[in-house]
């Protein structure tokens, strides 16, 4: 959805891998893919933290760490190309308690982030703090609109359903989009200035 926000001088690539965490990013050269390509005054928008804290899945942790040694590479690495680096805390899960508040899902990774940013001095837009607030204004039952939420049938992509609280679709994914974009004009990032329609630049 970024795409859609900004003008014809801002050229989007879309490096994001399915499942991957800093740790296999880093070990499958998809970070490396990255860092060759970038230019003096790119922006690199780095969030990672759903898979890194997955300890079940023993091929993708990532510890607390080695978490944020890999995240000050990227900002490292992102710098000696005198690109932009700048750092997001993973956008929340679809998690609510009994009494209807929304949950927090990333408690431990999130502050990490926030840690790196301010040791770096790396611009920082807390995702998992605002998309919280998103879905709390939307409640547990109107939140399901904004992920892959799909009865047997519904989709020809998804014939048996889909109950996914972690995924989101086209709207959610606006939504975020949205999110995002009004926090770089927060922050006042020089990429402020390449967003048109800022007017739309406003969640429910």
């Amino acid at each position: 959805p970024f795409k859609t926000f900004f003008d014809s001088t801002v050229f989007i690539d879309n490096r994001a891998k399915n499942g991957r965490s800093t740790r296999t990013f880093i070990s499958e050269k998809l970070w490396q893919a990255v860092s060759d390509k970038l230019e003096r005054g790119d922006y690199v928008f780095i969030q990672f933290g759903h898979n890194d804290e997955a300890k079940e899945k023993t091929e993708r942790y990532t510890s607390p760490d080695e978490y944020k040694k890999n995240l000050r590479k990227f900002i490292t690495d992102t710098r000696k190309k005198d690109a932009k680096p700048v750092l997001l805390s993973p956008v929340t899960r679809r998690r609510f308690d009994d009494q209807g508040n929304i949950c927090e899902t990333h408690a431990e990774y999130s502050p990490l982030v926030r840690v790196v940013a301010a040791e770096t001095n790396t611009p920082f837009i807390d995702l998992d703090k605002k998309s919280r607030e998103l879905l709390q204004k939307f409640g547990v039952s109107h939140s399901k609109d904004l992920f892959l939420q799909l009865a047997p049938g519904e989709h020809p992509n998804y014939p048996d359903g889909k109950d996914d609280n972690t995924h989101f679709n086209e709207l959610g994914a606006r939504l975020v989009a949205q999110i995002v974009l009004a926090e770089i004009r927060a922050l006042r990032l020089d990429l402020a200035d390449r967003i048109v329609n800022k007017d739309n630049l406003k969640t429910p």
